[in-house]
């Protein structure tokens, strides 16, 4: 009894010994990450003050005593220009790095946790302006544009005023004018210089900084488009205020190809404006519409927009904006580096309205969420061209495969269109594939709300079919998941369309998924007023494909949103390479042969930007891929499994609705050609109705709605020309759900984006106390 009385001590002794010091790390993993969070606040913050305020007069002298005083060291004023404009972006990315080591992990593990414990507004997703030149812009969006439209602003007044101050009284209207557009001219070059040190961070698809701050490439597009803008208006004006000068001083052409030695050198200036503007014009809306390979081959000119502004300013001008463009350099390089593989298309098909899917082979430990895209090429239709596309598969449907779906939308995607065809017909073509990728956000969002509100316009059903994939999956596998309440509105122009859906069976990856999460689906075909199939006729099924793992023809992991441990010393090595490289060049070049001119100067500075990455970089890139091919031979020695790639035969809308589960009700209500009435009762009175009313919103045309209620989930087909999601259904969803934080994900053209987040913005200004507050988010990008 004594001996057992001991045990039960000791056992508790144990438990309590162990509960303490599990209780004791978390809280140091916790103080270690607000710490981190902290510091990196606190630099940025510094940061951004500097710039902001380097345009005062006090400022600039401080920091022309800090170039005096450091002059004569190592690294001269180009040091002292790195260390304060340059060191503190590039420190930050390596406390994101140490960040993403420590606690990158946690974002897998607790992504099915609630963010918070209460609903809330959050200013990422609350849709401030919805109709303007910006597009939908949320709150924390506009007070960016809000920061950067002021710092122009107060910059430009400040120098103004300051150029104004200095103008003798006895000089001539001339001269004065003269004076003040060549200082104008001047800060304006300034001013655009430090915007361009943000310029290349937001187009730096795998940047540990995006990861950080989990800003995905597709969301960062739009911010290099705005800072593109505002930088080149300031380059323009730059330039443009120094040509009337010299022009009223009768010195323009002299002046335009003057290349001196001691100072600002002004022809590779021109250049540099020259291929800026010609990117800009071709990357307006109307020019990139009309002819995108113009826009992307002309947008390749920013090596020669950067090596030239380099050559004008020089090395310690130059340095103040070059954290964000070695950031750049650091990705791209190790997108170079990924894209040389070749990847196995495990299977290829064109669905009956034309989509092409790829199925893709990648290694067991290339991660990637159901918010993924990849950028992909044919080389048998071009080497140059890259395009953008969502995932549509689930990382928890096979650990050896990626999904895609690919709509024709132009000569590439015909193309791509035939060349499957051509495959499926003879078995001796091949399509070779490279990838970039996969990107995307670093936690999958959708995770984090119990309801979500899916809304596609035609293939933006893609990553949908991946979210509703893994979260089933879930659901089965007993893993994290909040959602459990889920409505898909799709609207599709032909109901030809309508087989995409058929690309996951939901009910194969969860068996009565039903008693666990809700699932209602509801199609808007838009421009058909009957359903266009006889009764019976079926696409031709096409039958299931099992494939076996990959044997070294894999997606390269060499990303930057892989391995973080690889990915971090990729960045930090090639970082102090490039220190290294300046202060060798500084001690044993520069300095002992007397080295002067700054264009000179500001090309050996991109030398070694360029050389750090390549060789200090390239080092470690060579390390991480024999790492890969060692890891890809033990997971291949170790296991052999057959991942099963699921695709179910395409069929019309009556066998997607099945023949067990037959319709409860169809009603098929006609509309005559002259002016329609809506019906007193709303047809989303009753959400998830056994019958549903279509009527005419606004245009004149025959309408036709048929819903089929089917177990475990309805699908409804609704034909007509009514919004997609209308007032009516988010003050429904309001009273359904009641006090809750509802996901609200739009993948679809501009339009429906647009008119999604003004119903938003309008029910949450007008939202009473118990309905939900629905959150914002944009799956869609545009190059």
């Amino acid at each position: 009894m004594e001996k057992h009385s001991v045990d039960e001590s000791s056992l508790l002794s144990a438990s309590a010994v162990e509960t303490d010091y599990t209780m004791k790390t978390s809280s140091i993993v916790s103080v270690t990450k607000w710490t981190l969070k902290y510091v990196i606040c606190v630099i940025f913050i510094a940061w951004t003050t500097l710039i902001f305020v380097f345009p005062l007069e006090s400022v600039g002298n401080l920091v022309s005593k800090w170039f005096n005083a450091t002059s004569g060291t190592l690294f001269g004023i180009t040091g002292s220009t790195f260390l304060i404009f340059t060191a503190p972006i590039l420190i930050i990315a390596f406390l994101a790095i140490v960040h993403l080591i420590i606690f990158g992990e946690d974002h897998l593990h607790n992504n099915g946790e609630k963010s918070s414990k209460y609903p809330s507004f959050k200013l990422w997703t609350f849709p401030v302006l919805v109709n303007g030149p910006f597009g939908v812009v949320s709150a924390a969006e506009l007070i960016g544009i809000v920061l950067f439209s002021a710092y122009v602003i107060w910059a430009f007044c400040v120098y103004t005023l300051r150029a104004y101050g200095s103008i003798s009284d006895h000089s001539s209207f001339k001269a004065m004018s003269m004076f003040m557009l060549e200082i104008l001219g001047l800060r304006l070059g300034s001013i655009g210089l430090f915007c361009m040190a943000f310029l290349f961070l937001p187009v730096s698809r795998g940047s540990v900084i995006l990861r950080y701050i989990d800003i995905p490439f597709e969301h960062a597009t739009r911010y290099h488009v705005w800072l593109g803008h505002l930088t080149m208006v300031l380059f323009t004006l730059h330039g443009l205020f120094y040509v009337i000068a010299w022009a009223m001083d009768g010195r323009l052409i002299q002046e335009l190809l003057g290349w001196v030695d001691i100072g600002v050198a002004n022809l590779p200036g021109v250049i540099s404006l020259l291929a800026g503007l010609l990117m800009w014009i071709t990357s307006l809306p109307g020019v990139r519409t009309w002819n995108f390979e113009l826009f992307f081959y002309t947008h390749q000119l920013y090596v020669v927009f950067v090596v030239f502004l380099a050559l004008h300013v020089g090395d310690f001008i130059f340095a103040m904006a070059a954290g964000g463009i070695f950031i750049f350099a650091l990705d791209r390089f190790l997108r170079f580096c990924q894209s040389r593989r070749k990847v196995d298309i495990i299977s290829s098909r064109s669905l009956p309205c034309g989509t092409v899917e790829l199925v893709l082979s990648k290694p067991q430990n290339l991660r990637y969420n159901a918010l993924s895209f990849i950028f992909l090429q044919i080389r048998e239709l071009s080497w140059l061209q890259w395009h953008p596309f969502s995932v549509s598969s689930s990382p928890l449907d096979g650990k050896h495969h990626l999904a895609i779906l690919i709509k024709v939308l132009g000569k590439w995607t015909e193309e791509l269109r035939e060349k499957v065809t051509g495959v499926d017909a003879q078995k001796d073509l091949s399509i070779t594939a490279s990838v970039e990728g996969p990107y995307g956000h670093e936690v999958p969002y959708h995770l984090m709300y119990e309801n979500l509100v899916l809304v596609a316009g035609g293939i933006g059903l893609s990553p949908f079919l991946a979210i509703l994939s893994d979260i089933l999956h879930r659901v089965r596998e007993g893993k994290p998941c909040q959602p459990r309440n889920i409505l898909l509105v799709w609207a599709v122009k032909k109901s030809n369309e309508l087989p995409l859906l058929s690309t996951i069976d939901m009910e194969a990856m969860c068996p009565f998924f039903s008693d666990k999460v809700n699932i209602d689906i509801h199609i808007y075909v838009t421009r058909e007023s009957d359903p266009p199939l006889e009764e019976g006729y079926i696409y031709k099924p096409i039958k299931s494909s099992f494939c076996p793992v990959p044997s070294g023809c894999g997606m390269s992991v060499l990303v930057g949103t892989g391995n973080n441990i690889w990915s971090g010393l990729y960045v930090i090595s090639s970082t102090i390479g490039f220190v290294v490289l300046l202060g060798l060049l500084d001690n044993y070049y520069i300095n002992p042969f007397g080295i002067y001119k700054w264009w000179y100067k500001g090309l050996l500075f991109v030398v070694c930007m360029v050389a750090s990455v390549v060789i200090f970089g390239g080092l470690v890139i060579g390390l991480w891929h024999i790492w890969e091919k060692k890891s890809a031979m033990r997971e291949k020695s170790s296991h052999i499994k057959v991942d099963k790639v699921e695709e179910n035969g395409s069929v019309a809308p009556k066998d997607l609705l099945s023949q067990d589960n037959a319709s409860k009700s169809t009603v098929i209500r006609y509309g005559s050609r002259p002016e329609f009435k809506a019906p007193e009762q709303s047809p989303f009175s009753n959400l998830f109705p056994p019958s549903i009313t279509a009527y005419h919103r606004d245009r004149q045309s025959y309408t036709v709605a048929v819903n089929c209620l089917t177990q475990p989930s309805p699908f409804i087909w609704a034909y007509d020309t009514l919004c997609i999601v209308s007032k009516e259904i988010l003050e429904l969803l309001s009273e359904k759900w009641g006090h809750v934080d509802v996901g609200v994900l739009i993948c679809g053209p501009p339009t429906l984006q647009t008119s999604v987040a003004q119903e938003i913005r309008s029910q949450s200004m007008t939202r009473q106390g118990h309905y939900p507050i629905f959150h914002f988010h944009s799956h869609s990008f545009d190059l």
